[in-house]
């Protein structure tokens, strides 16, 4: 028999941990499959945990694995996969906007030759229109900039098959953006559209400065864009600085003009003086990822597994 396995980061989700179990629980009772659910505690700070080994108690095919502290939800996904078996693996949050309810679809597309298959959102039900449009935006702009195609609208709500899940279990890379990696191991993959749904219980860890982090991770982890574009503005500015100069220089030798103009010189100087530190920036952003790299930690640490039976 096929199996199964889903895997499901939670950070602070105690209060709608056993409502959702409930959902996934009938969904999986409805598949002809040997199915199993591995719960991965990213450090909680409630009592989430204690809801995973009730769960566990009650539940056979449910087991957890509690990291050492707060890595991410990233680093999270990651140890769910290392540690997740079975011919294919769903992962799916535990806040129920993505609903459990999908995933026999998900199954179906992966028999049919799929190896990823990934749900992508049509609307996004309880999210303000500010965050709906910065969302959008972000993956419009990583489909410009990334050389790796990243699905638009699409979360980390996916079933993955074993040789991926292999495949991505070797890509170790300590600043992770798992949208990208799902699509970077390419293998036939498909799309089953759904509506999202507002939060049951709680509310989202991901404030709009998370956000802005886990952009600015996805984009410079898959493009090398915001280098070339410091190259271009510097050399544009450096042509222009050239050009204003030799007029400068022109009009008072032809013209006899005094060369004046403090409050020009010091907005050209501030000028030149904000690009260069967007440069600097730019490049050291790209630099800490290197000195991340290189540092070679380990990704997480687990301080507890209780493998589903």
């Amino acid at each position: 028999m096929l199996q199964l396995t889903v895997v499901v980061p939670a950070y602070n989700e105690a209060s709608g941990l056993s409502h959702f179990h409930q959902r996934l629980g009938a969904v999986l009772d409805g598949l002809d499959m040997h199915c199993r659910v591995l719960y991965v505690d990213d450090g909680s700070r409630d009592d989430t945990w204690q809801i995973i080994e009730q769960l566990g108690d009650a539940d056979p095919r449910a087991g957890g694995l509690r990291l050492s502290r707060n890595f991410g939800k990233e680093a999270a996904l990651t140890a769910g996969l290392d540690h997740a078996d079975g011919d294919a693996v769903v992962v799916i949050d535990a806040d129920l906007q993505d609903p459990p309810e999908l995933i026999p679809q998900l199954i179906e597309q992966w028999q049919a030759g799929y190896d990823v298959v990934y749900a992508t959102r049509e609307g996004r039900d309880g999210e303000t229109r500010f965050k709906r449009f910065t969302s959008a935006a972000f993956y419009r702009v990583m489909e410009q900039l990334s050389d790796t195609p990243v699905p638009r609208d699409t979360g980390d709500f996916r079933l993955l098959s074993r040789r991926a899940v292999e495949a991505l279990r070797g890509l170790r890379e300590r600043q992770r953006f798992m949208k990208g990696l799902f699509a970077w191991v390419g293998y036939p993959q498909a799309a089953v559209r759904y509506r999202r749904d507002p939060r049951h219980t709680g509310t989202s860890k991901w404030n709009y400065w998370r956000l802005w982090n886990l952009a600015v991770e996805g984009i410079t982890s898959f493009s090398t864009a915001p280098l070339r574009l410091a190259t271009y503005l510097g050399l544009g500015t450096s042509v222009l600085a050239f050009a204003y100069g030799v007029w400068v220089f022109f009009k008072a030798l032809i013209f006899g003009d005094p060369v004046r103009g403090y409050p020009t010189l010091m907005v050209v100087i501030l000028f030149l003086g904000g690009v260069q530190l967007l440069a600097l920036g730019v490049i050291g952003e790209y630099l800490g990822r290197m000195y991340a790299e290189s540092k070679q930690r380990p990704l997480y640490l687990v301080q507890s597994h209780r493998p589903p039976r």
